[in-house]
């Protein structure tokens, strides 16, 4: 008699949890409240941060207020120079051309005119002599269409069927009007140029400080992961993440890339006052890149030496503590080095980082010809241990003296550095 209320309050919990989560559960208006919330809160943060200073937000609210003025600036001098049916043209045009770089927008540019002097060329061919717009609508829009997928317009080539319904749609279409397009295209086109190259023209230096920034902090974090861990067991699940956080650092390299890239470009047709500063941290960063692709090669056979001696499927020897804690000791300092590197390229003092970048590099050398002197009695203990440590050796001081200028090319793989292939070769002919 007892357990039927038991159940029966079971079974009301049961259905009072129930109708408690269903009662829980955010309507989609709710959803739809707090994403919309979200967003605002995103967009004040964002405002926020463009008026405390300098970034990626500021340059968004100054790019921003200049397609806003080009635009303006177009409408009034189409409104005054052209029939007001017209003027729309220009400032449609000018918007769009305040983009990233002065380069692009003056590029993008020449594709957009051409593109909706095409357009409006065949559609006024048609219609006037035919009189019918739809008719010639059917006859125009895809023939502007699949020319608008030539890869010399780019992704301006959807203005060429745009410009032709411009055309065709108001209805009568005449020589003039046909003209009159095409010069509000290019007023539009001067307009949104001059302002994005003549007022504060972009330069995308920001972008690649950052990119290189993250770029030489994985690297540093990897290397001092690998030195953290180095005097502990050396646990398969461990080692494989240490390898494969390495292996990703190359996507990190390719935003550095993307970034310079960006930087590149905006020293075509920039002001001569800002193209010199552009052009010469853009060159200190492309050599950045290629000394980062180089530290992404070391640590990728770095940690894999490393996997291989951790796999439980490997007869290797791991050598023991009395070599692994030195060791340890020894990637300390090349994370030290790549920190100094960094700040070279992107610190306040690049002067003292560099300073700081050959004292530390300096230390290694001794470091590792300490360490490659004490081999022979590693050896004569633990023969195949070699194995794990002359390439661990090998690679450190490689990755070590690659920052430096012109180490890559005497610290390389294949550079003819004296390295036999356990780690004892001599380092002491690499100049800093």
């Amino acid at each position: 008699m007892t357990a039927a209320p038991a159940a029966t309050r079971t079974s009301m919990v049961h259905t009072q949890s129930g109708a408690t989560t269903r009662s829980d559960r955010p309507s989609p208006m709710t959803r739809a409240a707090r994403a919309v919330r979200a967003e605002a809160v995103w967009g004040a943060r964002s405002l926020r941060r463009a008026g405390q200073g300098p970034g990626r937000e500021r340059d968004a609210v100054v790019q921003s207020l200049k397609a806003a003025l080009a635009a303006v600036l177009a409408w009034l001098a189409a409104a005054w120079l052209l029939p007001d049916a017209f003027a729309l043209m220009a400032p449609w045009v000018a918007v769009v051309l305040v983009q990233a770089t002065v380069y692009r927008s003056v590029w993008q540019g020449l594709q957009q005119t051409m593109a909706i002097t095409l357009g409006t060329v065949l559609a006024a061919a048609l219609v006037i002599p035919f009189g019918h717009p739809v008719l010639v609508m059917i006859l125009v829009l895809p023939v502007t269409t699949l020319l608008g997928n030539w890869p010399r317009f780019g992704a301006q080539g959807i203005y060429a069927s745009t410009a032709a319904l411009f055309t065709l749609v108001p209805g009568e279409a005449t020589l003039d009007s046909a003209v009159s397009r095409v010069l509000a295209a290019l007023l539009g086109t001067a307009v949104g140029v001059g302002v994005n190259a003549l007022l504060l023209p972009p330069v995308h230096l920001r972008s690649a400080r950052e990119a290189v920034d993250s770029a030489v902090r994985e690297a540093r974090e990897i290397v001092t992961e690998v030195a953290d861990g180095l005097d502990e067991p050396w646990e398969h699940d461990r080692v494989r993440a240490w390898y494969d956080r390495a292996c990703r650092l190359p996507r990190l390299i390719r935003g550095v890339e993307s970034a310079v890239g960006w930087s590149r470009e905006s020293t075509r047709f920039n002001p001569e006052s800002r193209r010199a500063e552009a052009a010469r941290l853009t060159a200190a960063y492309e050599e950045t890149l290629a000394t980062l692709e180089d530290v992404a090669e070391r640590l990728t056979v770095l940690t894999r030496t490393l996997l291989e001696a951790a796999d439980e499927g490997e007869d290797v020897p791991r050598p023991g503590h009395e070599v692994t804690r030195p060791y340890a000791g020894f990637l300390h300092r090349v994370a030290a080095a790549l920190d100094a590197y960094g700040r070279t390229v992107t610190g306040d003092a690049p002067e003292t980082a560099r300073r700081e970048l050959r004292e530390v590099v300096g230390e290694i050398r001794v470091e590792q010809d300490r360490l490659r002197a004490e081999l022979p009695r590693h050896a004569a203990a633990v023969p195949e241990g070699l194995s794990v440590l002359g390439p661990l050796l090998a690679e450190s001081r490689r990755l070590a003296t690659s920052l430096l200028p012109g180490g890559r090319g005497e610290g390389g793989a294949g550079s003819g550095d004296g390295d036999d292939g356990d780690g004892s070769g001599a380092s002491g002919r690499q100049g800093a």
